[in-house]
């Protein structure tokens, strides 16, 4: 009997679901898929609280581990990890009630509060890269803003990750400057149409093919969106005679 693609899909999906049995989660449902693995909302008996349980292969154990080292308010705390019955791994986390980045812009939010969550992730990545940890990912779909406005950066790569092409450096070896990139990437994607030549100007600087040509750290990059928002000029955008009595009106 042929099974239509929906039937398989399910099946698959439920071939999926991770075994909780000796944990003290409750499998709820799932929220998301990605390269590394599948997170779902369960709950948590001992605590009585929701969680979200990401479950991958035990070959990206380290993900757990590697998050649980960074303790800053942008970044989703892990509360456990352990494994499971077939092998595969898991750690469970806060969930966080909001919409992914990408999903957010679709309440066309203004160009300040645009800039709120870029300049949220810029902080939370210049936190991770004084622990000397990268993300290798970064992207609007890695990031979640809260219904309270907070804003999260998921998902942090681990060694082997390839990340998404679109916000990939074209860098042979992966260091800050790469992160640097992912995150002028992430600031292009987040202007507007309309937006000032200055903050285009400052991820299109981010985005250099050459690692040299690029901002040395976020923090760099950081400090000339404040220097924008100041009202003052930005080392990546050289400005007309012109502009600059604008600026200065």
């Amino acid at each position: 009997m042929d099974l239509s693609d929906s039937v398989l899909q399910h099946l698959r999906e439920v071939v999926d679901l991770p075994d909780l049995a000796g944990t003290r989660y409750e499998l709820e449902r799932e929220i998301g898929r990605g390269g590394l693995g599948v997170v779902y909302a369960a709950r948590d008996r001992d605590l009585d609280r929701r969680v979200a349980l990401k479950v991958m292969d035990a070959e990206w154990a380290g993900e757990a581990r590697l998050i649980a080292r960074l303790e800053h308010p942008g970044i989703v705390p892990v509360h456990e990890s352990g494994s499971l019955p077939d092998g595969r791994v898991f750690y469970a986390m806060k969930l966080v009630a909001g919409a992914r980045a990408d999903h957010y812009l679709e309440r066309n939010p203004s160009l300040g509060e645009r800039l709120r969550v870029v300049q949220r992730v810029a902080e939370a990545l210049t936190y991770a890269h004084s622990c000397r940890v990268l993300h290798r990912d970064l992207k609007p779909q890695n990031v979640m803003v809260g219904a309270f406005g907070e804003v999260y950066v998921m998902d942090w790569g681990v060694e082997g990750v390839a990340g998404t092409a679109a916000f990939r450096a074209p860098d042979a070896v992966l260091d800050e400057r790469s992160d640097v990139y992912a995150m002028g990437a992430f600031l292009r994607f987040y202007l507007p149409e309309s937006a000032p030549p200055a903050l285009a100007a400052i991820a299109a600087k981010a985005m250099s093919t050459r690692p040299e040509d690029r901002y040395p750290g976020v923090s760099e990059l950081l400090r000339e969106i404040g220097r924008w928002q100041d009202g003052l000029a930005v080392e990546a955008h050289r400005e007309s005679p012109w502009q600059q009595m604008q600026r200065f009106a």
